[in-house]
């Protein structure tokens, strides 16, 4: 695998949702229309809300192709090709086109979206492509939607919203929805029930539920108690026709290649790991602890405890440079 080939893809990563999945990076790091509180990557680097083409679909299709032969050769399996970036995937102008381009593979792919960019027709066009999308709808309520996702100041809640109504009615893959819960800020009564009503109009083939399970952007964020978190799961599944709630971790059975620096880069770029799914890829690879003792020693990799767990992420410098590949 090659440096670029890591620059698109990483894993395959356990995924509560979509089984093994194979990760595909699509936009520089921590570009974002949004800079959530619970955000796993951290603060957003880069605010903005006009798409651009940031690579060539071309390299990123080498990419899949390269990593899906090592994971074959390693007796690895791929269930979804998902575009879960570290930052939105809808920002990239060629998303439609790099969907395109795999459908060759005869693997399913999945669209992780913030939603925040589905009031464009582009953008609902490009991701019917998909076979599975995922919409974040964490509130409807637009003074609680700027303190949970801190959205770029040109976003208005209401088009979000309608947009993806606009877009459930003509996708024909299956559609998804994702609510965070975070203590003190959307969990309360009212904020839920608004969400679920939303939801009932929307019927989505199956609706998560879930909570702050990694270390997220700013200290203070919490998981809701557990009778909050019955509480919601009773209301939505009044009213929907499947819900799930994740807040189990999803494993430590990460894929792996013979560059296993490489391997722990990509993955915690946009996943942070945690100690035990660390050591446990390490060990598979027939690599010793020294490989991240070096990570953390050159900056490259950080670690953080959240929740009893220590996690460790990748660590971009204070600038992160950018490669636009046209």
């Amino acid at each position: 695998m090659t440096a670029s080939d890591t620059q698109y893809v990483y894993g395959p990563v356990p995924s509560r949702r979509l089984g093994m999945s194979l990760g595909i990076n699509n936009i520089p790091a921590k570009r974002c229309t949004y800079s959530c509180v619970y955000c796993q990557v951290g603060r957003m680097t880069k605010m903005q809300n006009a798409r651009q083409a940031f690579y060539k679909p071309e390299k990123l299709l080498q990419g899949v192709h390269n990593r899906l032969e090592n994971t074959r050769v390693a007796s690895g399996c791929v269930d979804y090709l998902t575009f879960v970036p570290d930052g939105e995937p809808t920002l990239d102008k060629n998303l439609g086109e790099e969907i395109h381009l795999l459908e060759n593979l005869d693997i399913p792919i999945g669209v992780i979206t913030n939603s925040s960019l589905l009031w464009r027709e582009d953008v609902r066009n490009e991701l019917a492509k998909a076979d599975w999308v995922s919409v974040k709808i964490d509130t409807v309520d637009e003074l609680i939607w700027r303190k949970i996702n801190r959205p770029h100041k040109a976003l208005c809640l209401s088009r979000i919203l309608d947009g993806i109504l606009t877009f459930s009615r003509k996708f024909t893959g299956k559609l998804v929805t994702e609510t965070m819960l975070v203590r003190g800020v959307n969990d309360n009564p009212g904020c839920v029930q608004g969400v679920a009503e939303f939801l009932h109009k929307l019927q989505p083939s199956l609706s998560y539920i879930s909570v702050p399970t990694r270390p997220p952007a700013e200290k203070g964020v919490g998981i809701p108690n557990d009778q909050t978190i019955n509480w919601t799961y009773q209301l939505f599944a009044d009213r929907l026709k499947q819900v799930e709630i994740l807040i189990d971790y999803e494993g430590d059975d990460f894929a792996f290649t013979s560059e296993v620096e490489k391997d722990l880069l990509g993955i915690t770029a946009v996943h942070p790991m945690r100690s035990s799914a660390v050591r446990m890829l390490v060990s598979r690879a027939g690599a010793s602890w020294a490989v991240v003792d070096r990570l953390l020693a050159t900056g490259k990799l950080t670690k953080t405890t959240y929740d009893g767990h220590t996690f460790y992420l990748r660590k971009f410098p204070k600038k992160v440079r950018e490669s636009h590949d046209r």
